[in-house]
């Protein structure tokens, strides 16, 4: 599933393709017809994300509301001179037409149109995002400073923190050495401060590179794991191989119906 900075990075191409001009939007596919009408043709005023979530706002008030979930997906091409769009291909919930651009959205597991009102009611399930200038970490820190939960598993609560996922999961509690079993009554405030810093600086890098960069120079040895399609990490997906560190095998369990990866030398945990 795509993380937070994904999600963010989207907010920035689409505002840069669409913004302020008027938009074609229709669903090849049909199952988003009605709220394609609802908006086509209309002034794309800004995109904005939170989290994994990611809104296109119009003028009218209209705003359309995306979740990738799992499979979602948009593709982009460029519209010839004589603005004739290509045939869909596959299952396109939403196209989008603009100057010289489209777009074209399968797979997601949201896209609805919903009211300019309504985006604090899908905010108020969401913890603070990194990537907002906006964002209390405070609010982060006060959820899982009361939590018996592992910090593994509080981590990916998107009512605790917005954005993240697997990855920056597993890489961000190897990077402080954090045992992802340890139940978040038993984080201090300092160790969360210094992951949400880093968090923060890490989800940034994403953003601007589009990839997921979170091992240090000295740390990159050209590990087995280098495969194509694979990110280039310290444990996510590396069970079975030595740690970057220590050399000690990497880890792995389900946490909560999710993969989880930790060294159990560098951060301790289960053996």
């Amino acid at each position: 599933m795509p993380e937070g900075h994904t999600l963010h990075r989207l907010a920035r191409r689409h505002q840069r393709r669409f913004g302020r001009a008027p938009v074609l939007v229709s669903s090849p596919q049909g199952r988003f017809a009605d709220g394609a009408a609802a908006v086509d043709g209309r002034v794309f005023r800004k995109a904005s994300a939170w989290g994994k979530h990611l809104f296109h706002h119009y003028d009218g008030g209209h705003v359309v509301h995306v979740h990738l979930g799992l499979y979602g997906t948009f593709t982009e091409w460029p519209v010839p001179d004589d603005g004739a769009a290509p045939a869909p291909v596959g299952q396109v919930r939403m196209r989008m037409l603009g100057t010289g651009v489209g777009t074209d959205l399968r797979g997601p597991t949201v896209c609805e149109v919903i009211a300019e009102p309504e985006i604090a009611e899908v905010v108020a399930r969401l913890g603070p995002d990194p990537l907002r200038a906006d964002a209390d970490p405070a609010l982060a820190w006060r959820r899982i400073g009361k939590s018996r939960r592992s910090i593994g598993a509080l981590l990916m609560d998107q009512a605790v923190m917005a954005g993240v996922g697997n990855v920056y999961r597993s890489e961000l509690l190897f990077r402080h050495r954090i045992d992802p079993f340890r139940p978040g009554t038993a984080i201090t405030v300092d160790e969360f401060d210094a992951m949400w810093r880093d968090l923060v600086a890490l989800m940034n890098v994403g953003v601007r590179r589009g990839k997921i960069v979170v091992v240090e120079p000295e740390h990159d040895r050209g590990a087995p794991s280098y495969r194509p399609g694979r990110p280039r990490t310290y444990v996510y997906r590396r069970a079975g191989e030595p740690c970057r560190v220590c050399r000690t095998p990497v880890r792995t369990t389900e946490l909560e119906g999710r993969n989880l990866f930790w060294c159990p030398a560098c951060q301790g945990g289960r053996l």
